[in-house]
């Protein structure tokens, strides 16, 4: 799998199937361990992290860190990504034409990944990968099984950052998180 892992981030870097190639400084990725059992989907790179060319960094990447730690997770028993690789500008929602420009890439990583859980940060991710009328205010901390992975959508931590009211029900959402990795995964060992 490395080898293969390599030349579709290779292949990635160099993409330039949209017009987002025009203006980010670099793709980004994702980040963490390729051969995780726990996979986080957000939508899209924002400023900080077409700078640094590594999801959820600044802020909400920092809220991120905080929510996996209180599970007993860190970035590098799991992977982070994206489905959109390249930044929109000003932080729009990726248009539908950059969302399928970079699909084959998510979507070639799940199959090289096969994880057992998929963690989507956020309604836009949870509208491409759960469903298209996913309601994230009432179906957040909800597991859907498809093709054999237990999925599930968490308020994203930017939007945690502009309502911290929602806290507690992602810290509900977290646990449950938590309980399905305990069930279900046989390589993440979480540190309590």
């Amino acid at each position: 799998m490395d080898q293969q892992w390599e030349q579709l981030r290779q292949r990635c870097l160099v993409c330039r199937a949209c017009s987002l190639a025009q203006e980010r400084t670099q793709v980004v990725f994702g980040v963490g361990d390729p051969a995780a059992e726990v996979l986080l989907v957000g939508e899209a790179p924002g400023a900080n992290e077409d700078k640094q060319g590594e999801p959820f960094v600044g802020r909400a990447g920092k809220l991120l860190d905080d929510m996996l730690q209180m599970i007993g997770l860190s970035r590098e028993r799991i992977y982070i990504t994206n489905s959109v690789k390249c930044r929109p500008p000003q932080n729009r929602d990726p248009l539908n034409t950059e969302k399928e420009a970079c699909s084959g890439y998510l979507r070639r990583q799940m199959e090289l990944m096969q994880p057992k859980i998929l963690v989507c940060l956020g309604r836009i991710s949870a509208m491409e990968l759960i469903k298209p009328d996913f309601r994230i205010t009432q179906e957040h901390g909800l597991f859907f099984r498809q093709d054999g992975i237990e999925k599930m959508a968490m308020y994203h931590p930017a939007a945690l950052l502009r309502d911290p009211g929602k806290k507690p029900e992602t810290f509900e959402d977290l646990k449950r998180l938590q309980a399905k990795i305990r069930e279900i995964c046989v390589r993440t060992k979480l540190d309590f």
